[in-house]
């Protein structure tokens, strides 16, 4: 005879998984490898399962135009995301400079107009955008002056400067990688980086953040930086599964992530 297992019962099936919604540029080969080996590790750690599932709106050429274009698109991704056949518990949109083009303090009503889409959509969801995790994680880590790293040309590094310096933290260095191509930001070596983080200027900098960009990969040098400078390094895609986990009521315990992620 056959039955269906009891929960708590051997052979029932595991807890559901927290799924997690990502809005990201159409271009965007990077958020969508990095956020999942991130919690791949924290999975390895607490055994808690996480799965992810995407929308995307167009965006090729990191400019000012086609970035605000982008913005237009959030909700409708937030709809897309938080239909019934995925039903996420939290949202990350994860295009860091789109929200800061619209000017500093801009993620707070990115992510009250995505939250107010995808309840809706009857789908209410936790939202957390890079742009926001990435000043919040800085303030609550009590970082008050920081060094940077960013792949845009030189007058969109020079607004996420201002943007971070609204929020009250101070850009002493920015280094601008000077490529507006998208698909090839997703394309830089992140071996590159400490060589570039070496030659900032770190006289008073608090923390690092070796990416200001969703796109630009990051992650394999990110605990080697941190050893190397001992400062505290984050990226756009540290801090936002940062928040992720701190949304969900989740305790970091991701390893070779820098310490914001160490638990």
């Amino acid at each position: 005879m056959t039955g269906f297992a009891q929960p708590g019962a051997p052979g029932a099936s595991p807890p559901r998984p927290t799924r997690v919604g990502l809005i990201v540029p159409s271009s965007n080969t990077t958020m969508e490898t990095e956020l999942p080996e991130l919690f791949a590790r924290q999975t390895a750690a607490t055994g808690h399962r996480y799965t992810f599932h995407s929308a995307r709106a167009a965006l090729k050429n990191v400019t000012r135009e086609e970035l605000l274009a982008m913005v237009g698109k959030a909700a409708e991704c937030a709809v897309a995301v938080s239909d019934a056949d995925v039903d996420v518990d939290v949202i990350a949109y994860a295009c860091l400079v789109a929200v800061m083009a619209q000017g500093p303090g801009a993620h707070a009503e990115s992510e009250r107009l995505i939250a107010e889409a995808a309840a809706g959509n009857g789908h209410p969801a936790e939202v957390v955008s890079s742009a926001g995790a990435l000043v919040r994680t800085l303030t609550g880590m009590g970082v008050g002056r920081v060094a940077m790293i960013t792949p845009y040309m030189r007058p969109l590094t020079r607004m996420v400067a201002d943007y971070v310096e609204g929020s009250g933290i101070e850009v002493l260095d920015a280094t601008s990688l000077e490529v507006d191509d998208n698909l090839a930001v997703g394309c830089l070596d992140p071996g590159a980086l400490p060589g570039i983080a070496r030659r900032l200027r770190l006289e008073g900098a608090e923390a690092v953040v070796l990416s200001a960009c969703v796109q630009m990969p990051s992650l394999p040098a990110v605990q080697a930086v941190e050893d190397e400078l001992g400062l505290p390094v984050v990226t756009a895609a540290t801090a936002t599964t940062h928040e992720v986990l701190r949304a969900l009521g989740h305790t970091p315990a991701i390893s070779g992530a820098g310490r914001l992620l160490a638990g």
